[in-house]
């Protein structure tokens, strides 16, 4: 596909979003399942790691020196500047799975424009994977050979869905407890992958849902142009098209419909 005259503006940042993602794997991965990691618990009563604020500090850092009159927005050390375009940023998402050994975890880079992500790069050094995407360039992988391009399942009928809840706990602090239930009970098969690697399975058309409640917009920013960009659809849990809903929907775009009204009946 031609990139559209959308897409080549955002060349250049997609380049530094992927080089900031070396920079990120340069820091969380040497410390990974690492015997002296240093762990905290945040006042939300979630994890933070020595290796959560070097990497954000490093993505930061190359920011500020190459797009300076760019905002950022990131987990750890919040917001900074003002601009239409803000650079927003999960150093590690999957923490609980990065201090304990498990390899589910990764770097989550966007660029939004005007709040709307134009650009994202997911990196999962622990599995050795990167994906990417800006606004009418595609969805991409890198794989042993060449870079291949992503696209979403064409699986059309709930009965054949595999989708991914993320947690029961987490649906049932959110009210949605009795949904995740039928949802469960009418697709062909559920699982909870977790954190940033259920949507990189979407994309790949490995499954065909992903939904999670109590994100915020470091969460799920740099998945939204990988989604979109493989030919999935990513709203709000009510259907809004926004990342600042605290919930996701994430589908392969034709069953979108059809899971809004399952999970709202």
């Amino acid at each position: 596909m031609t990139a559209s005259p959308a897409a080549a503006d955002h060349s250049h940042d997609l380049a530094l979003a992927l080089r900031l993602a070396d920079a990120a794997d340069e820091q969380s991965l040497p410390r990974f399942d690492s015997a002296d990691l240093e762990i905290s618990t945040k006042a939300d009563h979630s994890h933070v790691t020595d290796a959560d604020l070097a990497t954000e500090r490093a993505i930061r850092e190359i920011i500020a020196a190459e797009r300076p009159d760019d905002g950022i927005f990131g987990e750890e050390f919040g917001a900074q500047g003002d601009s239409h375009r803000q650079w927003i940023i999960d150093p590690i998402d999957g923490t609980a799975n990065f201090l304990r050994g498990v390899p589910l975890w990764g770097t989550m880079i966007a660029l939004a424009v005007d709040g709307v992500p134009q650009v994202g790069v997911v990196s999962m050094p622990a599995l050795g994977r990167r994906w990417w995407a800006s606004a009418g360039a595609g969805a991409w992988t890198a794989t042993d050979a060449e870079p291949r391009r992503l696209r979403v399942s064409t699986v059309s009928s709930l009965d054949d869905a595999s989708v991914s809840f993320q947690s029961i706990a987490q649906w049932t602090r959110s009210g949605h407890r009795e949904q995740l239930l039928r949802l469960a009970d009418r697709v062909w098969r559920d699982r909870a992958y977790g954190d940033v690697y259920a949507y990189m399975l979407l994309a790949e058309g490995g499954i065909d849902m992903v939904a999670e409640f109590d994100v915020k917009e470091y969460d799920v920013a740099a998945a939204v142009p990988i989604v979109r960009e493989a030919g999935g659809r990513m709203t709000g849990f009510d259907g809004a098209e926004t990342i600042s809903d605290l919930s996701t929907l994430a589908t392969n775009g034709v069953l979108h419909g059809a899971f809004l009204d399952l999970l709202h009946d």
